[in-house]
């Protein structure tokens, strides 16, 4: 017999259960019904009959209309007659009745009273027989009720304990089965002995995981020799590599990892990587934040929610006889089992790059443009001189095409100013040399020397500049120097990029402790996809005029209110301008 078939005759044994117990109870709540319908119908009715004919006979004598209502009464019972004795006392009451219709005679009422007496009381005494009768057959039907429910409840009880468990069994021993093969004992099988599909099952089961056991034992030693392969291949990279598992041990370091680490591969491979960074630095540095990742459904998720590449400045470290300077990649290392789609994390791998010719480069680039800008300062400051004289009318007079040749060769001087100015500047922050005067600065003198120094250019195009400042002084933690640098190039850029006749505005208030600066101009604005770059050194956007910026004044102004714990931003809509903000840490007074 099949499963199907045993679950159907199961359902059916409990809808048999329900229909038996309901057609009971439905049939002798019928019974006890009629019952007390009989008593009401009859035996009521002649009761009745008889208090109005007791009721005419008592008037009769002073109302003789009332014989009639005693006669509509009496042939009524007539048509009533349901107990023993009740017609014969019936047939007396109409003869004593006729007498009275021809005769009034007390004697005569005397008689039928007594006669309409016996008739209440025979109605009376049946009423109290057929009662009881109702009694005892509530009575028996409620035994027999009982005695079946419980009966079916014995037997509903037992097939509710049995059945589940007799599908459900095999269904728990086919699971943990599964289970046992998903951790790779193949040597699980299954035994049922019974006659159905889960036999069936069991031994389709047991030839897959006989299946199973043999493709594993026939690729074990393909697995080893990979898992050599890929030994030999780690070990022979340029760059340190160390392997951990998901439970942070060291499960491999190839040679140049165990050099850089200076400790013994036996000292290293198979032990608890944060008992070892106890006693070493390097090691604490390069597992720090490991901890702390989340895998997602890809196998790879960081504390922020994405891959953590890179994630570390570069780490310094002593190696091959100098200072060298090494990157750190965190690779999470997950899979996802065959049938499931959840990924479970096995471990992570740390990549150092060596990147100390890069840094060396770097470092002599920067250290060449902060020497060159520096040297040029003289040179141009003697052009810068040698224009302005040439401007003066007390040194002589200039015809008008040498009036524009020497305004010209001042704007460019003016430029190589400013980009002298920005490299040097720039050199600055890439060597990590930013000095901070760090001071409680009031908001409203940065702003107003701001709009000071850029008062005569705003002047020239016909830009109007509003100040939004709150009435309550705002005190910030700033360099006053560099952040007001920073304002004035904000302001520099809005006015610009502002249409002549047009408006910028400066705003500062307080958010969440912070003091936020921000200067709003109405011009084209800037298309998304240069949002994220417009802080790039060097960075220009497509289009604008190379007469007007190198690409670093933006770049620095970030680095200033960085190195000063603040942060900057920029929002921007096609056709309705750009704003420039800044936050910097509140100050008391």
């Amino acid at each position: 017999m099949n499963i199907k078939t045993k679950i159907s005759l199961g359902l059916f044994f409990l809808f048999a259960v329900i229909l038996v117990v309901g057609g009971i109870s439905i049939y002798y709540l019928k019974e006890i019904s009629d019952d007390a319908k009989n008593i009401i119908r009859a035996n009521y009715e002649s009761i009745e009959y008889m208090q109005d004919m007791t009721a005419a006979l008592d008037s009769l004598q002073s109302d003789s209309t009332l014989m009639q209502n005693l006669l509509t009464s009496l042939k009524l019972q007539e048509n009533n007659v349901t107990e023993k004795g009740e017609m014969e006392e019936t047939i007396r009451l109409r003869n004593l009745v006729n007498e009275l219709k021809s005769v009034y005679n007390d004697s005569l009422i005397r008689e039928a009273r007594k006669s309409i007496h016996r008739i209440t009381d025979l109605n009376l005494k049946a009423i109290i027989h057929k009662n009881a009768l109702a009694d005892e057959t509530s009575r028996q039907a409620t035994i027999y009720v009982i005695v079946i429910v419980t009966i079916c409840f014995l037997v509903s009880f037992s097939f509710i304990l049995n059945f589940p468990g007799y599908i459900a069994n095999p269904i728990a021993q086919l699971t943990a089965s599964i289970k046992a093969i998903a951790n790779r004992n193949y040597e699980e099988r299954l035994q049922f002995n019974r006659s159905d599909e889960f036999e069936e099952l069991a031994q389709a089961f047991n030839v897959m995981a006989e299946k199973m056991d043999e493709y594993e034992h026939s690729n074990l030693a393909n697995l080893l020799f990979e898992k050599k392969r890929i030994e030999t291949i780690i070990n022979r990279m340029n760059d340190p590599v160390i392997g951990l598992d998901d439970k942070r041990h060291i499960i491999f370091a190839n040679r140049e990892a165990i050099e850089l680490i200076n400790k013994k591969e036996g000292e290293l491979v198979g032990h608890y990587a944060p008992d070892i960074a106890v006693t070493n630095d390097l090691l604490r540095r390069l597992i720090q934040g490991i901890a702390n990742i989340e895998y997602t459904s890809n196998g790879k998720s960081s504390p922020s929610g994405a891959v953590i590449e890179n994630a570390d400045k570069p780490i310094k470290i002593f190696a091959h006889g100098k200072e060298s300077y090494f990157t750190r990649e965190i690779i999470p290392i997950s899979i996802t089992h065959t049938g499931e789609k959840i990924s479970v994390p096995i471990g992570t791998v740390i990549l150092l790059r060596n990147i100390t010719p890069f840094k060396e480069l770097d470092l002599a680039k920067t250290n060449f443009i902060a020497t060159i800008s520096h040297e040029l300062k003289t040179p141009i400051a003697s052009l810068q001189m040698g224009a302005k004289l040439l401007l003066d009318s007390r040194v002589g007079s200039l015809n008008e095409e040498q009036n524009r040749i020497v305004h010209t060769l001042n704007d460019e001087t003016q430029r190589l100013v400013k980009i002298t100015g920005e490299l040097l500047d720039m050199a600055q922050v890439e060597t990590g040399n930013i000095k901070l005067n760090l001071a409680s600065v009031q908001a409203t003198d940065m702003i107003e020397q701001a709009c000071e120094a850029v008062k005569f250019q705003a002047e020239q195009r016909n830009v109007k500049l509003h100040l939004d400042i709150p009435d309550k002084p705002i005190f910030a933690q700033a360099d006053k120097d560099k952040t007001t640098w920073v304002l004035i190039n904000f302001l520099t850029n809005a006015i610009r990029h502002t249409p002549e006749n047009g408006d910028v505005f400066i705003r500062s208030s307080i958010e969440n402790e912070r003091v936020r600066f921000s200067v709003k101009d109405s011009g084209m604005g800037i298309e998304p996809r240069h949002l994220e770059k417009i802080f790039d050194r060097f960075y220009r956007i497509p289009g604008s005029d190379p007469k007007k910026g190198t690409g670093l004044g933006l770049s620095i102004c970030k680095e200033f209110i960085e190195a000063q714990r603040g942060n900057v931003l920029v929002q921007s809509e096609l056709g309705k301008g750009s704003e420039f903000t800044f936050y910097l840490l509140e100050a008391n007074r």
